[in-house]
């Protein structure tokens, strides 16, 4: 009687599923991890922009509530926007207001202008606005414009490895007035 040898294990190879699982996940894992953090930063930046967007809008509309005010009343609204911006670092926002008056001819100029942080400086009076919507403000009014500006590093350099600059603009007419004084701008 010849035996022949056995090879069982190189046999039952091909059959065998056991690290088949292993594998496809090694494979997928890495994708399925990137999309994840991807998701993560989609909403995170989505969440800054939002923010930022609150704080322009609520800037606007406390400014526009007042009769008249100051550099210092306009940077205790400011601050208000840097609260907003929790939990995102409130140094990375720029806020500016600007009181805008349209003359009867259509022109629309700057009465005054407070801006902090980097990137928005104050405007100049009496320096000309171009790009107001125009449903936003009729002649012979005054509309306040305050502005945002966001600079979103992404806390996974690997998903969005450059800063995203987040800006919003607001309009509105003033609450109480026809039109808010500043009295040191």
């Amino acid at each position: 009687m010849s035996r022949r040898p056995r090879f069982t294990p190189l046999r039952r190879l091909p059959r065998d599923q056991g690290g088949a699982t292993a594998i496809e996940f090694a494979l997928i894992a890495p994708i399925m991890i990137l999309l994840y953090f991807g998701l993560v930063e989609f909403s995170q930046g989505f969440m800054a922009q939002r923010r930022a967007s609150h704080a322009a809008s609520v800037v606007s509309d406390l400014i526009a509530q007042s009769e008249q005010t100051s550099r210092a009343g306009i940077d205790a609204v400011f601050a208000v926007g840097g609260l907003i911006m929790r939990p995102f670092p409130a140094s990375e926002l720029s806020v500016r207001a600007s009181s805008i008056a349209v003359d009867a001819n259509g022109k629309a100029t700057v009465e005054w202008s407070h801006g902090n942080g980097k990137a928005l400086a104050p405007l100049q009076r009496d320096d000309p606005i171009t790009d107001l919507p125009s449903e936003v403000v009729e002649k012979e009014q005054t509309i306040i414009m305050g502005e945002t500006e966001y600079v979103y590093q992404s806390p996974f350099a690997a998903v969005l490895p450059k800063p995203v600059t987040l800006s919003r603009r607001y309009f509105l007419r003033p609450r109480t007035v026809d039109r808010v004084v500043c009295t040191d701008c």
